[in-house]
């Protein structure tokens, strides 16, 4: 009877450790980033630190990480001037990638400040 209960909450826990690899995809060095440029605009206190932690978190869990770092990558593309940024800034995808980061981080928001 032991076996058989340990085995079920064994098969409950199999999703959530699934999930938290997905959530999880983000690189170390993407989420320091992140909160470092996130202190730099909000202020480098205890409390913001906690607060951007947070929103990369939730970020992380919204968004994948293949799909963050193409918004980031269009996002400082798009500050080339003239013709070459233009096409950062203008593409169906590049509209579609920021957007998608944009949504998120505006949930981060929500939640976290």
């Amino acid at each position: 009877m032991t076996l058989r209960i340990a085995l079920f909450a064994l098969a409950l826990a199999a999703p959530t450790v699934a999930g938290a690899q997905v959530v999880n995809d983000f690189p170390t060095e993407a989420r320091a980033d992140y909160v470092f440029g996130c202190m730099k605009s909000n202020g480098e206190t205890q409390e913001v630190l906690s607060r951007c932690s947070c929103s990369i978190d939730v970020i992380a869990t919204i968004i994948p990480y293949r799909r963050y770092e193409e918004a980031s990558t269009f996002i400082s593309m798009g500050l080339v001037t003239g013709e070459k940024g233009v096409l950062f800034r203008t593409s169906e995808e590049s509209r579609a990638a920021i957007g998608d980061l944009r949504r998120a981080q505006a949930e981060a928001e929500i939640r976290c400040f």
